[in-house]
């Protein structure tokens, strides 16, 4: 009886998220399924006709008549993943030494640094991408400074460059990395490090052999968290990339709003979301492993 009711509970406390996800989240992904296999109005929207050839698009199985294969979508699918896997690594060299050095602070300036880690959230995006817009520019500022000093004799062409897109990707993803990595070097055993140097072992084995599986998960879970908006992310490559950063979001963008042709951009737009469910389930059984072995 007891465990009836604490189940009836459950199930109360847990329906309005259920409803929520399922009415704004799972509703919407259905429709979006649907649609990549209907073929394209004539003035946008669908035709209730089976139409595969939206991936035959993207894949090579074109019929060649009405659709043909065209290689640049895979082009920019890879070069999406190619920015995502670069953003994470960037991130990653960038965040985890100054993850141990803020867990060696005292507790008033390890907040302030926290607090400074997750400023950028209290600021609109668009606000801060433009921003970068103004000091990478060839008049901007960072050209400005080069060119004062002497480091170069002409201005840098960085702006609307793979090289501005990754910049301003890892510019928005620094907290993201940052925040599971100073978690799990927050937590780790101190004693075990002092061990290790104890018994013998130098620098880099006690890195390998004790910090870096103590501070794995805090990796993996910042990598994932990092690489999954940075493979559909199409607001940094619009401003700070043009037509050379364009990304896989930026097709998808362009095939609802600007093309109208909503079963391709539902095509795509169910690829980034295979992406993004293959690299899940990678995480999770290597989670799981890593349990297991533990």
């Amino acid at each position: 009886m007891a465990l009836r009711r604490q189940s009836v509970v459950l199930a109360v406390l847990l329906a309005p998220v259920t409803l929520f996800l399922g009415v704004f989240f799972l509703l919407p992904l259905l429709i979006i399924a649907l649609f990549s296999f209907l073929s394209p109005g004539l003035y946008g929207g669908v035709e209730w006709t089976f139409y595969h050839w939206n991936y035959g698009r993207i894949f090579g199985w074109a019929d060649g008549v009405n659709e043909i294969f065209e290689p640049i979508y895979l082009k920019i699918l890879i070069r999406s993943l190619g920015f995502a896997a670069l953003t994470v690594v960037l991130t990653l060299i960038l965040c985890y030494p100054v993850a141990f050095w803020v867990s060696r602070l005292s507790e008033r300036w390890r907040l302030l640094f926290l607090f400074l880690i997750t400023l950028p959230f209290f600021c609109s995006l668009i606000v801060r991408l433009y921003a970068w817009l103004l000091i990478l520019k060839p008049t901007g500022l960072l050209n400005t400074i080069l060119l004062r000093a002497g480091l170069v004799s002409a201005p840098l062409e960085i702006l609307y460059t793979p090289t501005a897109v990754v910049l301003g990707m890892v510019y928005v993803m620094v907290p993201f990395m940052f925040l599971p990595l100073y978690v799990s070097v927050d937590t780790l055993d101190r004693a075990q490090v002092e061990a290790s140097q104890d018994l013998g072992a130098n620098r880099v084995q006690t890195f390998l052999k004790v910090i870096l599986p103590q501070t794995l998960p805090g990796i993996a879970g910042g990598s994932v968290i990092v690489f999954i908006p940075a493979v559909g992310n199409f607001v940094v490559p619009d401003v700070l990339g043009g037509a050379k950063g364009l990304m896989i979001g930026n097709l998808v963008e362009q095939q609802f709003l600007s093309a109208r042709n909503w079963p391709f951009g539902s095509a795509l737009s169910m690829i980034i979301m295979a992406v993004v469910l293959a690299v899940l389930m990678l995480s999770v059984s290597r989670a799981r492993r890593a349990g297991g072995h533990a």
